[in-house]
This record gives structure tokens, sequence and C-alpha cells, in this order.
């Protein structure tokens, strides 16, 4: 294997050294083609010497669709100031000449196949095509990369402007960013004709949620509440407003599955509303989707 910064003729065209002069070249108008992952090195980091040779044999394996640069910090400091380089190594992985994935620190050979594999998926020699953009999205938003996962569903979205997955997909990771108002303007702007499809209602569920959150109370003064007063069903509906918005679903549901049992026509079937809202917003196969529609079916039915 050849050390960081030199040469490589027979893979001339998939690993470059690359410097300022020609990184929009070889980066950005490149990356308009295939993706481009730019490992970000310095001769003096040791983690370096390790993850430079384990890039450059996943790229080389994958035959052409990814490449590869190679950019000395210490040489290139405009571009590693631009790219806001705060350690080495640092890895960015472009496409459509937009950064779309990124990591720093050494990683197993193993995690450095799954992220130029991830890569590839992203572009147009990738095995899964846009549905390989979308779930390199969704593995980008569950790992909490939200803005870099809004990159790519907006990419996707510039080659297949009616994909329901990617606009749910760009509403949520939106929605991940605290940007509320974005997201709820992109759920209002997608086409028609997808307006009603799962992907969207369920982008709207989770931005109702949200919002909701916004102006949840506290937890313990709720719960205090609903103790002392077991059928004050404002405060009980309150708290499982509060739960969500913690990340508590499971028992936000089991306090809307109460208050439904309390008095399901209160303030208009609230709890039921409230329910098929959290239901929308998680997949179908969720456990706790599945228990919870069993105990509001039972419920409904006794």
């Amino acid at each position: 294997m050849l050390e960081l910064g030199q040469g490589n003729a027979a893979a001339d065209d998939l690993i470059k050294d690359v410097n300022e002069a020609t990184f929009m070249q070889d980066v950005i108008e490149a990356s308009k083609e295939v993706p481009v992952i730019v490992d970000f090195w310095a001769p003096w980091c040791g983690p370096c010497k390790t993850l430079g040779p384990a890039l450059e044999a996943e790229v080389t394996a994958a035959g052409g669709k990814v490449k590869m640069v190679k950019i000395n910090i210490d040489e290139c400091q405009e571009i590693a100031g631009q790219m806001k380089i705060q350690s080495v190594p640092t890895v960015y992985a472009f496409f459509d000449g937009k950064p779309v994935d990124a990591f720093q620190g050494a990683l197993p050979q193993s995690e450095v196949k799954a992220f130029v594999d991830k890569i590839i998926a992203l572009g147009p020699d990738g095995d899964g095509g846009l549905d390989g953009a979308i779930e390199a999205a969704e593995t980008m938003l569950d790992e909490g990369e939200a803005a870099d996962a809004a990159e790519t569903f907006k990419a996707v979205l510039e080659e297949d402007a009616g994909s329901a997955a990617a606009f749910g997909g760009l509403v949520r990771a939106l929605i991940a960013q605290d940007d509320l108002e974005q997201a709820e303007a992109t759920l209002n702007g997608a086409p028609a004709e997808i307006a009603t499809s799962p992907e969207l209602e369920a982008a709207h569920a989770q931005l109702e949620l949200a919002k909701q959150a916004a102006n949840a109370g506290p937890v313990t003064e709720l719960r205090a509440a609903v103790e002392a007063n077991p059928d004050n069903h404002q405060a009980r509906l309150d708290l499982a407003t509060a739960l969500h918005a913690t990340g508590e679903v499971e028992a936000a549901v089991n306090e809307l599955l109460e208050l439904f049992r309390r008095d399901r026509e209160w303030n208009d079937a609230a709890a039921k509303t409230q329910l098929f809202t959290i239901f929308d917003a998680l997949k179908a196969d969720d456990p706790i989707v599945l228990t919870g529609r069993r105990k509001l079916t039972s419920m409904i039915f006794a």
C-alpha cells in the first residue's frame, strides 16, 4: 500500500492528491458525475495513516462508482478553513457539487466499507439508484445527521420532484433541525398528487407533534396534577403531550388510552385524535403502534 501523499498511476483517475488550485475541478465539478470522497489528512497524523489506505482500498474495489481525493491540510489551509476542519482525519463526501455526508476519526475497515457503500448509493451508478439515496438519507437521519440527510433528500427531489419518500424525509429532517417553519412550507409545497401519501401524512403528523412539543408543559407538574385529580382530563392530555415531547412515546400513548377509557367523547374525542396523530407519525409496524391500536380497538368495542 502506498503512503499517503504518493501518486498511483494505476488509480490516477479514481484517487488523487488535490490542492486549492484543483479543488473545484476534482471535487465540486467531478461530484456532479459521480460521488467524491474527500480525505483531509496531515503527515503528522497517526490515524490518517490507517484510514487513508482503508478508504483507498474500498474506493478502488468500487471500480469507478465513487472517486477519492486526498487533501493535506498543512498545504491547503484555505480549503481546510472553508470546510471548518478542526481535526484530522476528517472525511467528507460530495455529490452533485454539495457535501452529503461526513465523519471524523479513524474507523474499522467494516465501517469504512459501509460508509463508501452508502455514498455509492447516492450516485448514478449506485445499485439502489434514487431508492438507495433515500435509504442512505434515512440512515443519516437515524444517526442524527439531519442536515446531511436534508441535503440528500433535496438531491433526490431534484431528480424526482414527485418522490413522496423524499418529500416526507425532507420534512422530517427539517423537523429534526427544529426548523418547523421551513418544514411546514416544504410540506405545503408538495405536489398535489402526493399530498395524501402515507409518507406525507406521517410527516404532517410529526410536524403537528413537534408544534405541540414547543408548548409542552413540565412533566413533573403535570403528572402531579393528574395524580391529585385523575379526572382532570386537560392535565392528562397535556401530560401526554409533554411526555411525547421528551421522547417517552409509549408513556404518552398510555396516558391517552387512560383518558379515552375515562371519557372517550371529552373535547371532541381529543384522546383518540391525539392517539391517531402519534400512530401516523410512527412506522406502521412499530410495537408502540401495534399495541396501542389493539388496546384502543378493544376499548371501542368493549
